[in-house]
């Protein structure tokens, strides 16, 4: 799953500059109506809970040239618990 970057604060310069979407995730739980439990990377500093608004899921890029690496995790400002 794709994570949108919507509440996400990060050390950036401008917001139009940062990434539409982090990801991608796994689902660890599906908790009730719409509502996900997703297993974020080791250095992320953020609840790890998500409405499905905020998820887009995964589909494999077509063509070679659309695959990136992995982006490294982000610098969060506002450390959540």
């Amino acid at each position: 799953m794709w994570l949108e970057n919507k509440n996400i604060h990060l050390n950036q310069p401008l917001k139009k500059l940062d990434q539409k979407r982090y990801g991608s995730f796994r689902i660890s739980k599906d908790i009730g109506l719409g509502v996900f439990q997703l297993q974020l990377l080791e250095g992320w500093m953020i609840h790890n809970v998500f409405n499905e608004d905020l998820l887009t899921k995964y589909k494999a890029p077509q063509f070679k040239g659309q695959h990136m690496d992995p982006v490294p995790p982000p610098t969060i400002i506002n450390e959540e618990k």
